[in-house]
């Protein structure tokens, strides 16, 4: 294993749970009813922000985009890539369970639960929105807090730093065209060019610039990229929480209004995040994979780099779309919805142990 590849699978191992992480739910909240009220007794300032706009993409929330993922993209290594052949059979499981099963179970969820049996209580010209934002939340795989996720599950670190790496290399070529083809099969129109602007804008510069400003980092010492990472941590905390003010702010009316969507949309993002989760876990016990390996494949194939989400959302579909709305719902669910996932797992340790082959 290369030098830098042992201090990035230490420093993974290593994350602490910070104080905002912790509460990210309450401040997801408290974020929510600032954007409704300033929305609705300030809407001046927020109007003129909304209308920021170059080729569709509004700059305000571009720039607060790239604060909130670069953060996290500088802690991945892909010199890390070369450690997938040690864990074969559990990068094949989180490989299946992210890219052949999540996106595509999140679109029957959307289908079953949003165009059909919550239909009646939802706004009409809203649903296809919905399903969009769902499927938008699903089509890629957490790349920051599964770290978190893996350390409170005392999960094997090189494990998740290979799978992550992997993950955001296949994200990069095939983000845009499972969400093209989910769109289309939910019949809902897909543009194209704002779909691949968003992925150039929102992965594949990002992640070139982390990469660049990774290397610098390292070439300092340890120590500098260490404290480094501690100080703009919470760069992307804040600048999620300043997103959502925005995307709150427009979408408050609708909100106060319709107080039950929030809720709707929760279901069918709870139940794909169990059922992923499960569905990971129980075949790393099928394959034989150890319990350290499992906790995490576990953990990456039910979380969502909502982030990136967000940001597709409002590029494709604009601020006050329900797709918009739906990535929302993701991030106040997130971090609970994980923690009891976590939970489970470590839970069940001597069950899964008493039946690998390992």
């Amino acid at each position: 294993m290369s030098v830098q590849c042992e201090v990035t699978a230490k420093t993974a191992a290593d994350v602490p749970l910070s104080f905002f992480e912790r509460y990210l739910t309450l401040w997801v909240f408290l974020c929510i009813v600032s954007g409704i009220g300033l929305g609705q007794f300030v809407p001046g300032p927020f109007q003129w922000l909304g209308r920021l706009e170059y080729a569709n993409v509004n700059l305000p929330v571009g720039l607060l985009i790239w604060v909130m993922i670069i953060p996290m993209l500088v802690k991945v290594d892909f010199g890390a890539l070369h450690e997938v052949k040690s864990h074969a059979k559990g990068i094949a499981v989180t490989l299946v369970v992210n890219w052949l099963v999540k996106p595509f179970s999140m679109a029957l969820l959307g289908w079953l639960f949003i165009r059909h049996l919550f239909a009646p209580l939802l706004p009409a010209a809203q649903i296809d929105s919905y399903i969009a934002g769902l499927i938008l939340l699903a089509a890629a795989p957490c790349t920051a807090m599964v770290f978190v996720w893996s350390r409170l599950s005392n999960g094997d670190p090189l494990f998740t730093l290979s799978q992550v790496a992997l993950n955001d290399t296949i994200m990069v070529f095939a983000f845009a065209p499972i969400v093209g083809l989910l769109l289309g099969l939910s019949a809902i129109t897909v543009p194209w060019a704002t779909l691949v602007t968003s992925v150039v804008l929102y992965i594949v510069i990002p992640l070139g610039l982390a990469q660049w400003w990774r290397a610098s980092l390292l070439a300092r010492g340890r120590a500098h990229f260490d404290a480094t990472m501690e100080r703009i941590g919470p760069w992307s905390i804040g600048a999620l929480l300043a997103t959502l003010i925005l995307l709150f702010a427009f979408q408050g009316k609708a909100i106060i209004e319709q107080p039950l969507v929030i809720a709707l949309l929760a279901v069918p993002i709870l139940i794909q995040v169990l059922f992923n989760s499960a569905l990971a876990y129980w075949l790393n016990r099928l394959a034989g994979e150890k319990h350290n390996v499992a906790c995490p494949s576990a953990l990456i194939g039910a979380s969502n780099f909502f982030e990136l989400a967000v940001a597709a959302a409002i590029s494709l579909f604009g601020f006050e779309s329900g797709a918009a709305l739906a990535t929302v719902v993701g991030v106040l669910i997130e971090v609970p919805l994980m923690l009891l996932v976590v939970n489970i797992v470590n839970r069940s340790k001597r069950w899964y142990e008493s039946g690998t082959m390992a």
